[in-house]
């Protein structure tokens, strides 16, 4: 196949920092267009990439050179502009979460299949080598029965990483629907469903907004999830950290404890119940400090599911599955109880 021609929707900050650049470092792509509501920034990348500017997504999905496009956009567009994209024959790169409900994300797995066209979702935190290490050592046995874990993902908030800064569409619930958990905690589902090989069945929860004003979705969360397999832990996603970024599992096993992304120079350590302690220089983690220089190999995987006719690396069902923990939890909240998935 020739170069994989690709339209990007959506030109924020995710679409500045990995799409758009992660693109144009992969030889089997060419960037054709891109599009956003606002004339102004989208003029200005399509001169940087030197690619055709659509303020409207309708126009861009009825151009026939367009392979495939990335959906950039707030996550309530996430399913509509996904499957009108797959709907026109392209293959479709979604931001998370997925969509807005469970109804929503079938709706695009729906159209994925009928459309014959590949949907994948961008959870990048799956292939940061240290992540991938530990699902290694935890399907091959070497860690014995696990116990537990403990996953954070926080920092100040995405004012200091949104184009649009304090007037962001994240902490508008029209448009973003949930904060914190939505935008951090989702990865963190989607992570622990990938290392430790199990589903979630239950969740608690506790959903509260204390550090941001003049918004209306979350900025802390912290969750109690249980797998099937009786694995018990917390999740913690924050806006309200306001220095170093935290973006660090902890897994407790029979054998060992292993820390991902807990050192700031070793991103994996093991620390056996021997004694003995094992670490991993394996690189780090992209984080929004690193000015995105990072490949976070999600268009890679992307673009080569597309091309070789592979099952794309995160898929719309899994991408489905980790929104379901991240809206049980919500429903914990709001009805105080356990709530089963």
């Amino acid at each position: 196949m020739s170069k994989l021609r690709v339209g990007v929707i959506g030109c924020g900050s995710i679409a500045k920092h990995r799409h758009l650049p992660e693109y144009a470092q992969n030889e089997n792509t060419e960037i054709i267009a891109v599009c956003d509501l606002v004339e102004e920034r989208v003029l200005a990348f399509a001169s940087e990439y030197g690619v055709l500017a659509y303020t409207s997504y309708e126009e861009l999905l009825a151009n026939p050179e367009i392979d495939a496009v990335s959906v950039c956009t707030p996550n309530y567009l996430h399913a509509s502009i996904s499957i009108a994209a797959l709907q026109a024959g392209k293959h479709v790169l979604c931001e998370k979460p997925v969509a807005t409900s469970k109804e929503d994300a079938e709706q695009m797995i729906q159209a994925a299949k009928m459309a014959n066209k590949k949907l994948m979702i961008a959870h990048n935190q799956r292939f940061v080598p240290s992540h991938q290490k530990a699902r290694q050592l935890i399907a091959n046995g070497e860690l014995g029965k696990i116990y537990s874990f403990r996953t954070a993902f926080g920092h100040g908030g995405p004012e200091g990483w949104s184009a649009d800064g304090k007037e962001s569409w994240f902490f508008k619930k029209d448009q973003a629907f949930i904060g914190a958990m939505g935008d951090l905690g989702v990865h963190k589902t989607d992570l622990l469903r990938f290392i430790l090989g199990e589903e979630f069945v239950e969740v608690g929860a506790f959903v509260e907004t204390s550090a941001k004003e003049n918004t209306d979705v979350d900025d802390t969360a912290v969750c109690v999830l249980k797998t099937e397999g009786g694995i018990v832990g917390t999740l913690a996603a924050s806006w309200s950290y306001v220095s170093k970024e935290d973006n660090s599992t902890i897994i407790y096993a029979e054998k060992a404890i292993v820390r991902l992304e807990d050192d700031p120079t070793n991103s994996l350590v093991i620390q056996y119940q021997t004694g003995e302690v094992v670490k991993y220089e394996l690189g780090g983690i992209q984080t929004n400090d690193s000015g995105g220089q990072t490949n976070t190999q999600v268009i890679d995987r992307f673009v080569e599911a597309v091309i070789e006719n592979k099952n794309p690396a995160v898929s719309g069902e899994e991408g489905m599955r980790s929104l379901q923990v991240v809206l049980a939890a919500l429903e914990s909240n709001e009805t105080k109880k356990i709530v089963s998935i």
